[in-house]
């Protein structure tokens, strides 16, 4: 099975959201619809969220890990220096 990092931005408030998944299509449709229930985060902001950047894993711990970078202080800068670059 093949797992997704992939990060989002919402096309109105340019906010990012960091995710993994092992159906990357279907979680980004879930990410603009309802079914992400309303405490979620890209609930409470509303969107449409896009997809701006993902990478591919072959285990669910790598992806977890890459995710757990992207969400850490040197991956935030990592994040504003390649890919969203201003």
């Amino acid at each position: 099975m093949t797992y997704w990092v992939y990060i989002l931005q919402n096309e109105t408030t340019g906010k990012l959201y960091k995710g993994h998944t092992s159906e990357l299509e279907k979680r980004i449709e879930r990410h603009n619809t309802d079914e992400s229930g309303s405490m979620r985060y890209t609930h409470k902001q509303k969107g449409p969220w896009r997809l701006i950047y993902s990478e591919e894993y072959l285990t669910r711990a790598e992806a977890m890990n890459r995710e757990r970078f992207l969400k850490s202080g040197q991956g935030r800068e990592w994040i504003k220096a390649t890919i969203v670059k201003k």
